[in-house]
């Protein structure tokens, strides 16, 4: 949508909700939000904020990889304009003053894309879809953890106190009553999301103390992963206005499971909205074959996307707390114990659920590696291996047990750099080398217990 399409659209929606301040939202590479703070008329006059795109190698901890890794950079830091999409403007519910939050595409001045923004990268794959008469259809499921306030960095998570006045002591996975201890506060994020109109479908109570997933409806994968990003803010916030905080690290307790985020993947014909994953008869089709066939190909070399931080591969370790976390790309009907599970469904709803991202990855980017990996199997039309009927996990761990080991993978795949941009991709591998780096100058406190006074 241009800007002369835009403006008439923002004007009537700022008038509808009386908007005096803006909150011009960017997503960097973890999925934190970035951008400026602006008034309402400054804006609609023409005031398009701008921001170095040096925000797109900025690592989690606020640093910067080494210039020798970094040889895909601008060392000028260019600036970039932040246009907004008239379909991600949301209110800020809690916010004292009429609020709106949009989020922005990234251009340069010269009119060119910024191709290591994460929204981005998401529409580069979309459109290789569309060339094709294919429309992606997402369902995403987002777990995350209640936890006490901890300023502490050095002292472990522990679940919150309820509304009973006491802390979840085991697993209760489902129970509505474990649910209901938090009620104020998911009241209050129901009421939140609807005013943000986020579409969120169920709430559940998953196998972690404190720990809860909520379920989106499906649809257009770059609006669901808009929406996802929102709605990790709002839960934030409503969390911390009840007086504890809500997590989305992959593993943040030692003896809970990890947090996921499963991604539910369909395929429309772009002409007849019929989904070409299902034939007539209700059979599954070669396409969603060769759809499953390269995300067994490709999972493995894309997992710095899904599992992006070095604890994320904790929440991947087959271990008595691990849960139902993943450790293959076998895949499966109705079957849990696979990487890539096929609900039992009408043809009209045949899909794959990819259950290998974590909760803390960017889903942007979670949704353009998925649907890349996919992609390349109908391109390349690859058969998948049969599918797993009994347990998967006996079959051992198919995929890297560390970001170093991952980040490998994605650097020797030349296919997946095509797709989502050569020069996305090795920045992406430069920040998180530098993460990975950063982490290995702390020493924890295992090592202070185990070491210190027996080697």
């Amino acid at each position: 949508m241009s800007n002369r399409q835009e403006q008439p659209l923002l004007n009537d929606w700022f008038q509808n909700y009386g908007i005096t301040e803006v909150e011009c939202l960017v997503s960097d590479l973890t999925g934190i939000l970035k951008g400026k703070i602006m008034p309402a008329g400054k804006y609609l006059n023409g005031g398009r904020p701008r921001l170095p795109d040096s925000i797109f190698i900025q690592t989690v901890t606020g640093g910067y990889p080494d210039d020798e890794d970094i040889r895909f950079w601008n060392p000028a830091e260019r600036d970039m304009e932040l246009v907004p999409d008239a379909k991600a403007i949301y209110l800020v519910p809690w916010a004292e003053d009429p609020t709106a939050q949009i989020i922005h595409d990234c251009f340069y001045l010269t009119g060119e894309p910024v191709e290591l923004a994460p929204r981005y990268v998401l529409k580069r794959v979309l459109e290789l879809y569309a060339a094709r008469g294919w429309t992606p259809v997402i369902a995403p499921e987002v777990e995350f953890y209640l936890v006490k306030t901890n300023t502490d960095s050095d002292y472990p998570l522990e679940p919150p106190i309820g509304r009973t006045g006491r802390q979840e002591s085991s697993r209760q996975s489902f129970s509505i009553d474990a649910v209901n201890e938090f009620d104020p506060l998911f009241e209050e994020m129901y009421d939140y999301c609807e005013a943000m109109n986020l579409d969120l479908d169920t709430l559940i109570h998953e196998e972690g103390a404190g720990q809860m997933e909520v379920n989106f409806q499906h649809g257009d994968p770059l609006a669901l992963a808009d929406q996802v990003v929102m709605f990790k803010r709002t839960l934030r916030e409503t969390a911390l206005r009840h007086g504890m905080y809500a997590t989305f690290m992959a593993k943040p307790m030692a003896n809970e499971p990890g947090s996921s985020m499963h991604i539910h993947q369909s395929l429309l014909d772009a002409k007849d909205g019929h989904n070409v994953f299902a034939e007539g008869d209700g059979q599954t089709s070669k396409l969603f074959h060769h759809f499953i066939g390269g995300l067994q190909r490709y999972l493995p070399s894309v997992m710095p996307l899904l599992a992006p931080n070095v604890n994320s591969y904790r929440r991947l370790m087959r271990t008595e707390t691990s849960g139902s976390a993943p450790i293959n790309v076998e895949w499966g009907m109705d079957n849990r114990t696979v990487g890539l599970r096929v609900p039992v469904s009408g043809p009209e709803a045949t899909r794959v659920e990819n259950r290998l991202a974590g909760a803390d990855a960017n889903p942007y980017l979670v949704m353009a590696a998925s649907l890349a990996c996919g992609y390349l199997g109908l391109l390349e039309r690859l058969e998948p291996r049969p599918p797993v009927t009994g347990s998967a996990w006996s079959g051992g761990n198919k995929l890297p047990d560390d970001i170093g080991p991952a980040l490998d993978l994605l650097h020797d795949c030349q296919p997946l750099a095509d797709i989502l941009g050569e020069r996305f991709t090795h920045s992406y591998l430069a920040v998180k080398r530098a993460e990975h780096r950063a982490y290995f100058q702390v020493i924890s406190s295992w090592e202070r217990e185990h070491l210190l006074l027996r080697v």
